[in-house]
């Protein structure tokens, strides 16, 4: 492995000669300094595997979820610029994507969505504010955020979906480390394919079928409820994602649950790592 030191980290030659002397670079940086090391690299054998948003809908790189798409694992293989999607996107693209390329439902379709996440993936910033001696009780409570409604992933969900609008997508922070719960809610009779709550269950699970790492839990979800409650963390500290469905004849909920810091970063992070390297995909995770 290689590693900058800390005191060269802002020298451009030091990083430019790291950069190009890896096999793999992995960037966690902000959007623009992410930019500017993708920029240093001149050596073309280099693989960058990016975790910021600056490329995730650039031309040229490949989206890091390898289970979006039969050939989605050939196209990692073969790629020196692989994006990880964001948290929040892993889990809307792994509901969304397989309803438009099944028809199920339009790519106009009016989609909304939920989030409910840990506070880590707010930053540093955000984690040292919930971490702080004497936190406000304001802190302590669930916060919605975004309210302009123009997250940064909504540019991902969009364009990686198919969907021809952007979605209205509303997310909110809660007072724990780690952990996600993506919910899309639909209109049985304003789908394309007028599936009910357990067929759409079936051609998930289906779709999904011999995944590793994506399980469509079984409908009804009871046994895996806690009262009638969904848990938040079930998943954390793996990388694993597990989409729920609920509802009847006219409506439907569709939830993933996941690790936001693993299948939702790091996890996904390290399972393009691994398909780029010809081993085991779950080496590591």
């Amino acid at each position: 492995m290689i590693e900058i030191p800390e005191e060269s980290r802002k020298d451009p030659k030091a990083k430019e000669k790291l950069l190009n002397e890896a096999d793999i670079v992995f960037l966690c940086l902000p959007d623009d300094a992410a930019r500017e090391s993708v920029r240093l690299i001149k050596n073309k054998s280099v693989c960058v595997v990016d975790g910021s948003t600056a490329h995730r809908v650039t031309e040229g790189w490949i989206y890091g979820l390898p289970e979006l798409k039969k050939e989605q694992r050939n196209l990692i293989k073969n790629s020196k610029r692989i994006v990880v999607p964001g948290c929040h996107a892993t889990g809307f693209v792994a509901i969304v994507y397989p309803l438009v390329a099944m028809g199920i439902i339009s790519p106009d379709y009016p989609v909304t969505c939920h989030a409910t996440a840990g506070y880590s993936g707010g930053g540093k910033t955000m984690i040292a504010d919930y971490q702080a001696d004497n936190v406000p009780d304001y802190i302590k409570n669930p916060r919605p955020y975004s309210l302009a409604l123009n997250h940064k992933h909504i540019p991902e969900m969009t364009k990686i979906t198919g969907l021809t609008h952007p979605p209205l997508f509303a997310p909110t922070v809660v007072n724990v480390y780690n952990g996600e719960i993506i919910s899309i809610p639909l209109i049985v009779p304003n789908l394309k394919k007028k599936l009910a709550a357990k067929e759409m269950r079936a051609t998930l699970a289906e779709y999904y079928a011999g995944e590793r790492f994506i399980k469509v839990m079984p409908y009804p979800a009871d046994d895996y409820l806690k009262n009638g409650f969904m848990t938040f963390t079930d998943c954390n500290d793996t990388n694993n994602l597990e989409i729920f469905v609920f509802g009847s004849e006219e409506r439907i909920l569709l939830s993933a649950r996941f690790d936001n810091l693993g299948k939702g970063a790091s996890g996904a992070a390290v399972q393009n790592m691994n398909l780029v390297l010809g081993v085991d995909e779950a080496t590591g995770l």
